[in-house]
């Protein structure tokens, strides 16, 4: 028979285990409830990029992602471009700035990114280009100095350098095949091959006559008859895209309009060339997000870049990006855009409908130069951005 000391004791020991378990069910509860930051949360966004050297430059190994927005991966999925590999892209694939960076390419990086810090730069426009185009946008700062010409002649005074040609000595011409403004001006007549706006840096050529006089013709359109679409002095700002050597910003400049031109240095200073004009040149890609704020251009143009070659994802988030800078009331020209026929009508026409501009002037006609089997077509149209909202 056990002894009543022997029964307290068990009871003792089973009310101290019961107080002790007790409380560590409310630490635990109050714990949980006091800092939440220490719970999981299944719900959260979490993004996982793995990359691997050994892999094409062009392809990413893999990547996982969880609940990130459709639009977000839409716009940084690399796309293929619709006319295949491309030799300024050193690439078959579009690669959009943003969620990208530049560490898809580790060799070009690398090189790119080794020099002597307070000393010169690497010579090497053409590598900082095709990294700039793969998406390495924009290209990381360096701690060092660039090439500069060695017999630097000043540009001519304004307006004289509106139609002059630059002095050679005001370029560093490494990176390209022409090594003088001679042979830029000559390629058209004597160079064979294709080369990003051939005959542009001719200014007693085609480049003289381009959008002059009052009244156009067919898919040319003249400034004076864009312009005569708005109150006078109301266009006062706006942006050229893909620009070439700027003439367009030229013809607007001496009618006292601002006008800032992207362009890619493709085989040719276009760049300088621009620069040496006497207006402004913005060195970036048509992937990048436009550098200006919502509802402040007037205008935004541009001629032959903004075609079937861009993938129609990224098109179709280019122009909502021209839709968002432009102000309302500000237009839109949208100067010789070419396609194929069909093309037109079922991805390019719904395409730029879904914008919501409202059609001002709006020209269809055949583009012939490459020979009429082909079936393309060009469209040059005047866009407006409605004054009140869209939706």
């Amino acid at each position: 028979m056990d002894s009543p000391h022997k029964t307290r004791s068990l009871s003792t020991n089973l009310l101290f285990l019961f107080i002790l378990l007790t409380s560590n069910l409310l630490t635990l509860l109050f714990s949980s409830t006091l800092y939440p930051s220490c719970s999981y949360n299944p719900t959260t966004t979490t993004t996982i990029t793995t990359t691997n050297a050994d892999v094409p430059n062009t392809r990413v190994a893999a990547e996982a992602t969880t609940e990130l927005p459709p639009e977000f991966l839409s716009f940084t999925s690399a796309q293929l471009l619709p006319l295949g590999f491309n030799t300024n892209f050193d690439s078959d694939t579009l690669y959009p700035p943003v969620g990208r960076a530049c560490t898809l390419f580790p060799d070009e990086l690398r090189r790119y990114m080794s020099y002597k810090v307070n000393g010169s730069c690497p010579d090497d426009e053409l590598l900082a280009q095709k990294l700039l185009l793969k998406g390495c946008e924009p290209l990381p700062r360096r701690r060092c100095r660039p090439a500069a010409p060695p017999h630097y002649v000043e540009p001519f005074p304004l307006p004289v350098s509106f139609w002059t040609t630059p002095s050679d000595s005001s370029v560093v011409w490494t990176a390209y095949t022409c090594k003088n403004y001679s042979c830029l001006i000559n390629r058209r007549r004597n160079q064979k091959g294709f080369d990003d706006c051939k005959d542009c840096f001719d200014l007693e050529g085609p480049e003289k006559v381009r959008w002059s006089g009052s009244v156009g013709s067919g898919v040319d359109f003249s400034i004076d008859e864009v312009l005569a679409t708005k109150k006078p002095g109301t266009i006062r700002i706006g942006l050229d895209i893909g620009g070439g050597v700027a003439t367009f910003a030229i013809r607007m400049k001496e009618k006292n309009i601002t006008i800032v031109t992207t362009s890619m240095n493709l085989n040719g200073p276009f760049n300088n060339f621009i620069a040496s004009r006497g207006v402004v040149p913005l060195y970036i890609s048509i992937s990048q997000r436009l550098p200006f704020f919502d509802n402040t251009l007037d205008i935004v143009h541009s001629m032959h870049v903004l075609s079937n070659w861009i993938p129609t994802t990224l098109l179709h988030f280019l122009f909502f990006d021209i839709y968002r800078v432009l102000r309302p009331g500000g237009l839109f020209w949208l100067d010789h855009f070419f396609c194929v026929g069909e093309q037109f009508e079922e991805v390019y026409q719904p395409l730029i409908d879904s914008i919501g501009f409202k059609k001002v002037k709006w020209v269809v006609g055949r583009k012939l130069d490459r020979g009429p089997e082909l079936r393309e077509m060009y469209l040059s149209a005047l866009l407006e951005k409605p004054l009140k909202n869209s939706w």
